[in-house]
């Protein structure tokens, strides 16, 4: 059951709240001063403080209020704290929020609205409770990596990457095919590179041939090597991949681009380890682990006829499938602060920007757009135009009219949320210190 703590040296008080927040099924706490209140914080498990601010009769300072409310936030910094007070000026509010309160309410309070925000503040603290234990899960599983495998400077902050990476780090040791599947710009080719260096083989080269970058009539001498006349142009023999990679691995990106003759002879060199460079008929041996990846559906390729069958289950014994970032929000910031290198900070808006925007080029538009971004701030926080984003513009306009609403917009959006400060200001896109700013701006009482 959800527990609320009441701290007021009012048992009155005390008792006319314990009862409302009964009614709602939750579990009310008094104490009737900071003393005994703390001691309650620290030794039951609560999830809202409603405390008074004014504990001396002889004094309406509310001295001893903000010192309590210091103390839980020094102590206790993830439990909300809402404070109940006869004060009626609107920048103590402000000051009180600004130190982290998650929201003020005037006596005497309308219960409704009381109600409705412990409501709203304990949905919201459950939310980020289940955020934080995610990202505590997800910061040992990234540790716990870290120490066992070589991931290099991989940024991973999301689930929906810190999935494929176990997988791959899983199957490096095993000498399996691995099919990395993913859109373009997505990071695949660091996947692989991760593979490699936590196989059997990571002590030998590891190659990399893009099949799509080539024309199809000089994709079998990149793999395999021509000697000298075997086509037009080749005045002495070269040596190709597959040479290059013995005793290491070979990577093999755009895989669904190899034309049927190379998808042939690639079939012929994962089951037997040997081949022909082109105008040879030596036979050649190999020891390579070969890793492929492609952002084509080889399924629907396989069924056209376009991609052997037998070489997509050749190649397709682990798959590991790297999501778009468009799926991988929480790396978005994370890998734009390591592409930026301290070399400039990104405002507020802009951050927003790139959280919101939809990457269709993945981590390689992100670098790109964070290279250009830095180059031009010259050292400056980046703003949201200097990100150059198609979609930006519009966002930014948007921004700039949540960080100024007009009164008319608060009164509607404080009316909506039944006069909670908090609710309002979501519905706004502002924090709750920017709302209670803009309010006193506009002379609207807290009690809206």
């Amino acid at each position: 059951m959800r527990t609320v703590l009441i701290i007021d040296d009012n048992p009155g008080v005390g008792e006319a709240l314990a009862l409302a927040l009964s009614l709602r099924d939750i579990r009310p706490l008094f104490a009737p001063g900071p003393e005994q209140g703390l001691a309650l914080l620290d030794r039951e498990r609560v999830d809202l403080v409603i405390q008074d601010m004014n504990f001396s009769a002889d004094t309406t300072s509310g001295e001893e209020g903000v010192a309590l409310f210091r103390a839980i936030r020094a102590r206790h910094v993830d439990v909300p704290v809402v404070l109940l007070t006869a004060w009626t000026r609107l920048e103590n509010a402000v000051e009180l929020v600004k130190a982290g309160a998650a929201d003020y309410l005037a006596k005497p309070w309308d219960d409704a609205r009381l109600l409705a925000t412990v409501e709203n503040l304990l949905e919201l603290a459950e939310a980020g409770a289940e955020v934080r234990r995610a990202r505590t899960e997800r910061r040992a599983r990234k540790e716990a990596l870290a120490a066992r495998y070589r991931l290099g400077d991989l940024v991973v902050e999301s689930d929906a990457t810190l999935r494929p990476l176990e997988l791959a780090c899983q199957v490096a040791r095993s000498d399996v095919p691995v099919l990395i599947t993913g859109p373009n710009g997505s990071g695949k080719e660091r996947i692989a590179a991760i593979v490699h260096a936590n196989s059997s083989v990571a002590r030998g080269p590891f190659v990399a041939l893009n099949c799509g970058a080539l024309p199809a009539d000089l994709v079998e001498a990149e793999l395999f090597g021509a000697e000298s006349g075997a086509y037009t142009g080749a005045n002495k023999a070269r040596e190709g991949r597959f040479d290059a990679a013995d005793g290491g691995t070979l990577f093999l990106d755009e895989i669904g681009n190899l034309p049927p003759g190379g998808q042939m002879k690639l079939l012929r060199v994962l089951d037997t380890g040997t081949f022909q460079r082109l105008g040879s008929n030596h036979t050649r041996q190999v020891k390579v682990r070969v890793l492929s990846a492609t952002n084509a559906d080889l399924k629907a390729m396989v069924r056209d006829g376009t991609f052997r069958e037998d070489l997509y289950y050749r190649l397709n014994v682990i798959e590991v499938r790297l999501p778009p970032l468009a799926e991988r929000v929480d790396d978005i910031l994370p890998l734009a602060e390591h592409f930026l290198a301290g070399r400039a900070l990104l405002s507020d808006p802009a951050r927003d920007a790139l959280r919101a925007h939809a990457w269709p080029g993945n981590v390689r538009e992100l670098k790109n757009v964070i290279e250009r971004a830095a180059l031009l701030s010259g050292g400056q926080p980046i703003s949201v135009d200097l990100l150059g984003l198609p979609d930006a513009a519009p966002s930014a306009q948007a921004q700039r009219s949540l960080d100024e609403p007009s009164r008319a917009a608060i009164e509607a959006a404080l009316a909506a949320a039944h006069g909670v400060v908090s609710r309002a200001a979501q519905a706004l896109g502002m924090s709750r210190q920017a709302l209670y700013r803009r309010m006193e701006r506009y002379a609207i009482p807290p009690d809206s």
